[in-house]
């Protein structure tokens, strides 16, 4: 009875029928059936369901997808077209979430934040300009 089972296989290709990926199910670009053999490999615990490696999947995809976002837009404001180690630095530090998550996390070639402490900086009050007056601003 034709339409009733499997769907065949043409003659010339076997096994050509389409394969759907977990991830393309998900509607994900990370793979789950690789997070899942990770996670099994892992021996995290003796049974690991099919959602958990889809969530964990799913979960660093949007992680990661948030760090390129904020470091492309850091790449962006150095006038720079290829994200490299600092903007990732400057991003992550620069969001109050992802530095709590990435708090002990030392990002190679980052560089340090830039910080500048307040007593170094000029004051910039009516005072200075009677200090410079009084002590030979103008001579």
């Amino acid at each position: 009875m034709p339409g009733r089972g499997k769907k065949q296989a043409l003659a010339g290709s076997p096994g050509s029928a389409s394969k759907k990926y977990k991830s393309a199910k998900a509607g994900l670009q990370f793979p789950v059936g690789r997070v899942h053999r990770l996670l099994r490999r892992g021996k995290y615990a003796n049974r690991i369901g099919s959602g958990a490696a889809i969530y964990l999947a799913a979960v660093m995809e949007y992680v990661t997808a948030e760090v390129l976002e904020l470091a492309g837009k850091a790449a962006h404001e150095n006038r720079k077209t290829k994200i490299l180690p600092r903007h990732i630095q400057l991003a992550v530090r620069n969001d109050d979430e992802l530095s709590k998550v990435f708090a002990s996390v030392t990002i190679p070639q980052g560089g340090v934040m830039p910080n500048i402490l307040s007593q170094l900086l000029p004051k910039t009050s009516s005072g200075n300009v009677a200090f410079s007056q009084e002590y030979g601003g103008s001579q």
